[in-house]
Parts: C-alpha cells; sequence; structure tokens
C-alpha cells in the first residue's frame, strides 16, 4: 500500500511541471457542427535521468478544463503506457509519480502554463532520482525522540537573493531510535526541522509535539537554521537536532462572513521577515465549525489569511493579516473571506472558407481553454502560490461562452489553449458597445475583490500551421538544458502583434512542435539560456514586455533563418541547428 506522502506527491506533481503557453482554438457562429470524432490514445514512457525505463510508475491524466484525474495506469517494464478512448477534441495534462523519484521544481519566473498533449502524441517524462535527508533527533540529555515529525523545507530564492515563501516541503516521523530518513526530495537548499506546527492539520489529528517551537538543524531557531545543499540521488546524513521542547505560543480566531453555501475554510500561516526560513501551515475549522488555532510557535512575525471553499467550488479570500508574537499568545484574530473575482466572455469561430483548409473541420469547443494567467511581479510574490492556483483554465460551453473563476486580486493576461491544430488565435478582446474593444494582449487586465467582468471575446480563425521537428547536433552530443525555439515575425507591421510570437522548450532528446501559428513568415531560431538568467519564454505574452519580444526578434533575425506558413501547413521534420546563449 502506498503511503499518504506518496499520494500527496502526485497531487503536487499533477500541478506541476510547468512549461510554455501554446496558441489554441474555439468554434463559432455560422460554421457547420463538427463531426463526432472517433476516440484516440496517448501513448509514453516513462523513464529516469538516464533513459532508463521505470517500472511501475504511476501515470495520471486529466482533461485541460476539468478539476479531476482519472484513474492512474503503471507502466510497464519497458517504462511504457497508455491512455485510450480519449477525445481527440480536448487535449489532456499528463504527470508521472514514483516513490523514491521526483521532478525538477519549477524555476522562479518559469512560464505557468503546464504542457497539454493531444492525442496521437508520444510522450517521454522523465523523473530524478530525489536525495535523502536522515539524521536522528535527541532531547538535550541525548535520549532518543520517538514519534516525533521532521520536516525539509526547500529554501526558494529570487534572483534578488531574496527568500519565496512557496518552498517544497515533505515530512516523516522518527522511528524507535530517533532517527527519520526523508527521501525523494527534488535537489535543492533545505532546512529541516523537528516538532511543532504539522504542514496539515485536524483537530482529530495531534500529537505530543504539536505544542512545541520547532527545532531546526542543529540546535538553532528559525532565524539561524542552517541550510543542507541536496542533489537528486545523493543521501546526506547525519543530519542530527537537539530537540528542545520549549513551549510554544498559539495563534488562534474565528473565520467570519463565508461565502456562499460552504463546505468549509483552510486558514494558513507563513512566517516573515529576512532571513526567515520558509514553511506555511493550515489549518481545518475545530469542532464548533468557524474557530482556527495554531500552536507550537516561535515568537515572531506570521502572516496568516483564510479561503473558504464551497459545493459550487466558489472560493472566497481574506486579507492577508499580519500577526506579531511577543511573550505571549494571540487570540481573537477575525479573518473575513471576500468572493473572488470572474471573468466572463465567449469564443467565437470565423468561417471556415480558408483556401487550402477546406477539408478542415472546425474546433469542438471540447477541445478548447481559457485561462486567466496574473502578472508574476513582486505585489504577486507576497500572494501564496495556493491562491493563485484556484483560478485554473476553463472550457466554453456549448454555444462558446465561459466564465473563469476564483481569480485573485490581481493584473491578469488570457491564455485560450486549443486542440486543432489548423486553427490560430486572431484576437483576444474585451468588447465595449461605447467605444472601440479593448486588446486585451497588450495591456494587464486589473481585477479586486467580488469582480464580476465580462465581455471578453476569443476569435479563433482557421489556417493554423505547426511545425515539428529535431535539434540537429553531433553524434552522441546532449541536448543542452534550458533550450528553447522561438518564432518570430518577418513582416514589420507584425512586430507588435503579441499572438505573432510563438516559443517552446527543446526536449532532452532534441525534438520540438509548436502548433497554432497564424499564417506568415517568421524566423525561427534557438536559445540556450544560463543557468542563472530568466528564461525569455515566461514572459514572451505579458502585455508589458515589449523589451522582451523586441530582443527576441532581433537574435531571430540575426540568425537568418526563415519559415512561411501557408494556411493549414504543417511542417514535419525540421532540423535546427543551435543557437545563441542567452547570459
Amino acid at each position: 500500500m502506498r503511503s499518504s506522502s506518496f499520494i500527496r506527491i502526485v497531487f503536487v506533481v499533477t500541478l506541476s511541471s510547468l512549461c510554455v503557453m501554446a496558441q489554441t482554438q474555439p468554434p463559432a457562429a455560422g460554421t457547420d457542427k463538427p463531426e463526432t470524432p472517433s476516440m484516440g490514445s496517448i501513448t509514453g514512457r516513462v523513464v529516469n535521468e538516464t533513459g532508463e525505463p521505470l517500472q511501475n510508475a504511476i501515470v495520471m491524466l486529466q482533461a485541460v478544463g476539468r478539476g479531476s484525474s482519472d484513474p492512474g495506469v503503471a507502466t510497464d517494464r519497458e517504462g511504457t503506457f497508455q491512455f485510450e478512448g480519449l477525445d481527440p477534441n480536448s487535449t489532456y495534462y499528463i504527470s508521472a509519480a514514483m516513490p523514491t523519484y521526483t521532478y525538477i521544481p519549477r524555476e522562479p519566473g518559469a512560464s505557468q502554463t503546464p504542457k497539454s498533449y493531444r492525442v496521437g502524441d508520444s510522450v517521454t517524462i522523465r523523473l530524478t532520482k530525489g536525495g535523502v535527508i536522515t539524521g536522528r533527533v535527541t532531547t538535550p540529555n541525548g535520549d532518543p525522540l520517538v514519534g516525533i515529525r521532521v520536516r525539509a523545507e526547500m529554501v526558494v530564492r529570487a534572483r534578488n537573493g531574496r527568500r519565496l515563501l512557496n518552498g517544497w516541503g515533505t515530512e516523516r516521523e522518527t522511528d524507535d531510535r530517533g532517527v527519520y530518513r526523508i527521501y525523494g526530495l527534488p535537489a535543492g537548499a533545505y532546512v529541516v526541522m523537528a516538532g511543532g506546527l504539522k504542514m496539515s492539520y485536524s483537530s482529530a489529528n495531534v500529537d505530543p509535539f504539536d505544542t512545541d517551537v520547532p527545532t531546526f538543524a542543529p540546535s538553532s531557531s528559525r532565524e539561524t537554521a542552517s541550510e543542507i545543499i541536496v542533489r537528486s540521488g545523493e543521501e546526506i546524513s547525519n543530519i542530527d537536532i537537539t530537540h528542545h521542547g520549549e513551549q510554544g505560543r498559539v495563534i488562534s480566531g474565528t473565520v467570519d462572513a463565508l461565502i456562499g453555501e460552504n463546505e468549509g475554510f483552510r486558514v494558513m500561516l507563513t512566517p516573515v521577515g529576512d532571513g526567515i526560513v520558509p514553511w506555511s501551515g493550515n489549518r481545518f475549522p475545530d469542532m464548533n465549525g468557524r474557530a482556527f488555532s495554531f500552536v507550537g510557535l516561535g515568537e515572531g512575525e506570521y502572516d496568516l489569511y483564510a479561503y473558504s471553499y464551497s459545493k459550487t467550488r466558489e472560493f472566497g479570500l481574506s486579507d492577508i493579516k499580519r500577526v506579531r508574537v511577543r511573550g505571549a499568545d494571540v487570540t481573537g484574530i477575525e479573518l473575513s473571506p471576500r468572493p473572488l473575482a470572474t471573468v466572463a466572455g465567449r469564443v467565437v469561430l470565423e468561417e471556415a472558407n480558408t483556401p487550402g483548409c477546406t477539408d478542415k473541420s472546425p474546433p469542438s469547443f471540447e477541445g478548447i481553454t481559457v485561462g486567466g494567467w496574473h502578472n508574476d511581479n513582486e505585489a504577486a510574490k507576497e500572494t501564496p502560490q495556493t491562491v493563485w492556483s484556484l483560478g485554473g483554465p476553463v472550457k466554453p460551453d456549448a454555444q462558446g461562452n465561459f466564465i473563469v473563476r476564483n481569480l485573485a486580486p490581481g493584473e491578469y493576461y488570457f491564455a485560450p489553449r486549443v486542440a486543432a491544430k489548423n486553427w490560430y488565435v486572431r484576437s483576444i478582446q474585451f468588447a465595449s458597445a461605447q467605444k472601440k474593444p479593448i486588446d486585451a494582449t497588450r495591456v494587464w487586465t486589473m481585477l479586486k475583490f467580488a469582480d464580476r467582468l465580462s465581455g471578453l471575446v476569443v476569435t479563433l480563425a482557421p489556417g493554423g500551421g505547426s511545425v515539428s521537428g529535431q535539434l540537429s547536433l553531433g553524434e552522441g552530443a546532449p541536448v543542452p538544458a534550458r533550450t528553447y525555439v522561438y518564432l518570430a515575425p518577418v513582416e514589420s507591421e507584425r512586430a507588435d502583434h503579441i499572438l505573432s510570437y510563438f516559443g517552446t522548450p527543446i526536449a532532452p532528446d532534441g525534438k520540438f512542435a509548436i502548433n497554432n501559428i497564424a499564417p506568415g513568415r517568421y524566423w525561427i531560431f534557438t536559445q540556450t539560456v544560463a543557468e542563472d538568467a530568466t528564461v525569455p519564454l515566461s514572459r514572451i505574452r505579458f502585455p508589458h514586455e515589449t523589451e522582451t519580444r523586441a530582443q527576441i526578434r532581433r537574435e531571430a533575425e540575426a540568425a537568418k533563418t526563415e519559415i512561411e506558413f501557408k494556411p493549414c501547413q504543417n511542417v514535419q521534420g525540421y532540423k535546427l541547428s543551435l543557437g545563441p546563449s542567452a547570459q
């Protein structure tokens, strides 16, 4: 039987492995109804970092725009898997998990958009052997502490060196010798703590060390905790902790003004301050339904917020409240969730009479999603990642109408996706009866609590092209990490048209594919990004990143490799050469 921590890993993996945005498309008024598609399949392999197959990895599939995953399948001896009976009009997220193995975490500033797959795709998923931290927890007298929870929390930093709040963590209990062993850790820097606040909590699940202040390895407070560097497949031993057993403080209060027909709420708490080790804990309601409490807290400052959830998946969010713990418990905190924002709109399909595309059926709305993606600026980094994940992409209904819900306050751009390769995104606009439509690709859409925006129109056009191929290197030469391929428009009149820029990572085997490309002439080139540099691909569709697009276009023009896409032209087997490195 798999442990609960492995189930948590599957959930985390399903939400991660983020990569690049691809354009997509839907059906419109005045077109013929799409033909009922025959079902298809997606196949693939799960391999380790050296390409060897992984047997009995669990592979999960989730249709884009749906909240739940289909039952997972296990890989065979060759590491292969297959999902059958899939709708060709839909796109799918695919992830894999296996005990002791892990994905590489998403780097700060990377694209927020997960890679999706279509029927007929062959997928290769690479998992890396996770690292291990092990040691012993004892009292100051040297006696072993049995059954105390030990937590490893990843330390994530921005490029300016500031610690971010959204690390990755897991926990284990010590055995009868006081020994703990935490495995399956992604490569990175970690702090290790014993006792105190659980990662997740219910009032019926307590242990004797809950009320203790956490002790960080080797025997310190959170301000002076040692950082432990973990590499893939490496075991770090003798990370011993002398646990002080100091009684911790309490923060408690109530959650009021729940939204709609709620099923409940969660309260999240995170320590703050320069040099503070990032971690977070959460609470479900206590027995009276609206009270919460956090125990085992050291003195310092904490950010506290609540979000409520309903049967209809409508979420409410409170303001983030900063609480200072000094010499006493803090009680009577009140958190009041408010409704999050929604954006309503519709997908419009232009007439499918483009020359060269007469045999192409209009796409099904089932194969289209529209999502709102926030501006990942400094202000957004103060909002926990959990909040941004509440408003996922949605599918239009049979008439093309959609509502993107649960959008936290912030700045957004909108990203449609279409399964049908031969359609592309013509425009994304907010319609207005009184004035000219607003181009939603050129300006951020600012949303506040309880905003109810409408009139977002995503127009899809027939004639989209695609290109797939291989990066050509010397025999046996590895593909450099962080290598990407870009398309930038040749025509000067399209230089500032955001929807005319495309890009995608090149896979470790050198393969790449870009779909839903508007007809026209493009420069195509590759770029390898230094380990400590921001990937331009993560910002190429941001409304304000004019200079990023201009730089991509200059480098593409300098590469002097042009490719032209006629309507509905699918270029296969394209050979790419390795381009320059970006610093």
